[in-house]
């Protein structure tokens, strides 16, 4: 099946700011990486603070630009749109984000929130959109009648699903959730975490999910690639990742999991950030790549 999402090589570097007379090297946020989603896959991306997922998501998306790569959503090469054509192409892959709270304007009531993609993108009539704008708070398990309200009159669980309802607005076929339940309470994220399951059901949507709960990715995910200062150190299917983790990096990672067995002792595995080199993937196993 030709995947819906290719990435390729990407890299984004940020200036920095140098001493005096003296310009510094540019960071390096995302090194050379690759992957490649299949239509309906659920992939993860994975990797602790600062490891570069967020700006990879961003950058495919291009809502920050790349400074090289290739990243092509079906026939489209991303890179090569012209600004009009990539406001078009984005009603196929939207994004949920991460902060529910500071993702949806305080000044605009949600029904406006949810219908500005419709109205940026003319599609129906005002009758129409409304109408569109009732049926998506539906969809996500809101009631339709509070499109009046404003943002801080809703819990943070109903934000994301309020984010979630304008991401779905204009029917994509990608979707990037940056971390979208890590700032919800835990009984929150479960019922966050159904829904996205159920309307990838539903309308058959591609996830990308950002992530730094392990637990929760292995739940969901089909595949995962992990990150480490910005490159891909591993990837793999979702349940050989967890079982049978190929670098070392990805082996500390899985060992900082919690234990749900109140007094099992947690055991650690260490991993010497000194001795870290950049490697190329190569195949460990049958579709698990690994840097080592």
């Amino acid at each position: 099946m030709k995947p819906i999402l290719e990435v390729s090589r990407l890299v984004k570097e940020f200036p920095s700011r140098g001493k005096l007379f003296r310009r510094a090297p540019a960071l390096r946020a995302v090194d050379e990486v690759s992957f490649a989603i299949a239509e309906g896959e659920t992939f993860g991306l994975v990797g602790e603070s600062g490891c570069g997922k967020t700006t990879t998501g961003r950058c495919v998306l291009r809502l920050i630009e790349p400074t090289s790569g290739d990243i092509r959503f079906k026939d489209l090469d991303v890179r090569a749109l012209a600004a009009s054509d990539l406001r078009r192409a984005r009603r196929h892959f939207q994004i949920v984000f991460q902060d529910p709270y500071s993702s949806l304007n305080p000044r605009m009531r949600v029904g406006a929130i949810v219908e500005e993609p419709l109205v940026i993108h003319r599609v129906g009539s005002r009758e129409e959109r409304r109408a569109k704008v009732r049926e998506l708070f539906e969809l996500v398990g809101m009631d339709p009648t509070a499109t009046s309200k404003y943002p801080h009159e809703f819990s943070g669980g109903q934000r994301q699903r309020i984010g979630l309802a304008r991401a779905l607005a204009l029917s994509p076929s990608l979707v990037i959730c940056d971390e979208p339940v890590s700032a919800l309470d835990v009984s929150v994220q479960a019922q966050v975490v159904n829904l996205l399951l159920d309307l990838q059901k539903r309308l058959g949507l591609t996830y990308l999910f950002i992530a730094h709960d392990l637990r929760l990715v292995r739940q969901i995910c089909d595949r995962v690639a992990v990150m480490y200062r910005g490159r891909i150190v591993e990837l793999a299917p979702a349940e050989e990742l967890f079982t049978a983790p190929a670098h070392t990096y990805t082996q500390a990672l899985l060992s900082a999991i919690p234990h749900l067995q109140p007094g099992q002792k947690l055991e650690r595995i260490p991993f010497d950030t000194s001795g870290f080199r950049a490697l190329p993937l190569r195949e460990v196993a049958p579709a698990h790549f690994a840097a080592v």
